[in-house]
């Protein structure tokens, strides 16, 4: 996979480098070839649940016990505490870096937050994001139009600890003993794969393929965590698009492109 991304990058370099005209034809197929994927990606979402419920059947079928959804609950609750300390402290470097209220921050970015609990997507929230960013947060849309762009493409933050989380977990359900060394490759490489995450539903559970791959755990795990995935993954989005918004503030700040908000939706008073 890392020569993969290497030459996809060395790639991308040399269609720069190339004059507009003859590159453009390689940028279209490119860009259609996306969309395809994304398409083909859709259709097996929609058949998704079908296949579930038959890797769960006869999963719970031979369980002893109800040990599995135990194990199961477990493993939920511990990504969205992992989730929800990444919110966390999120707003403590907005506070840190621009001395903004964590009340008037969430009470700033919440539709977008809710927006992207809702669709599990960072592309589809993105406009909604941008616009609370620049009208809400105070954040001039030079900044916000280069730095949210970006990062609804690339900071896939919440996906990375939940396919640390994720993995660890399958290794523990085949009674997998894993060294130091196997677990901070797993956190090396999640963080690396959630980077290449699309940013639409589901991702996160293709690209934790390749997680169980480089540490050597069987990829049959994923058929456990499969049930919860759609739930968690509304959650991960949350972090994604706050870390997203949080990111565009600290860059404004340093800037000096952070000003006061076009529209004040909170009570100073409450805030303050």
């Amino acid at each position: 996979m890392l020569q993969v991304i290497f030459f996809a990058i060395f790639f991308g370099v040399g269609l720069i480098l190339l004059p507009e005209e003859r590159a453009k034809p390689v940028k279209d197929f490119f860009s259609s070839f996306n969309e395809v994927i994304l398409k083909m990606i859709d259709l097996i979402m929609l058949a998704a649940p079908y296949g579930v419920f038959a890797l769960l059947a006869a999963l719970i079928a031979e369980s002893p016990s109800a040990d599995l959804f135990i194990a199961l609950l477990w493993y939920a609750l511990t990504v969205v505490l992992g989730l929800t300390l990444m919110i966390s402290f999120y707003i403590g470097l907005v506070y840190a870096f621009t001395g903004m209220k964590p009340v008037k921050f969430l009470q700033g970015i919440s539709p977008a937050q809710l927006l992207a609990f809702s669709t599990s997507s960072s592309a589809a929230t993105l406009p909604v994001t941008m616009e609370r960013v620049n009208e809400h947060l105070g954040v001039e849309e030079e900044v916000s139009s280069f730095v949210l762009p970006i990062g609804a493409t690339i900071n896939m933050d919440g996906t990375s600890l939940y396919q640390a989380v994720a993995a660890v977990f399958i290794a523990q359900a085949f009674g997998m003993d894993l060294s130091l060394g196997v677990q901070l490759g797993i956190v090396a490489t999640a963080t690396l794969a959630s980077i290449g995450s699309a940013a639409v539903p589901g991702a996160g559970m293709v690209m934790l393929v390749i997680v169980l791959a480089q540490a050597g755990i069987p990829e049959a795990g994923l058929a456990l965590i499969f049930a919860v995935d759609r739930p968690l993954d509304m959650c991960r989005t949350v972090v994604n698009v706050t870390g997203d918004a949080t990111v565009s503030m600290i860059v404004a700040k340093t800037e000096g492109k952070l000003g006061e908000p076009h529209v004040k939706d909170w009570d100073d008073s409450y805030a303050s």
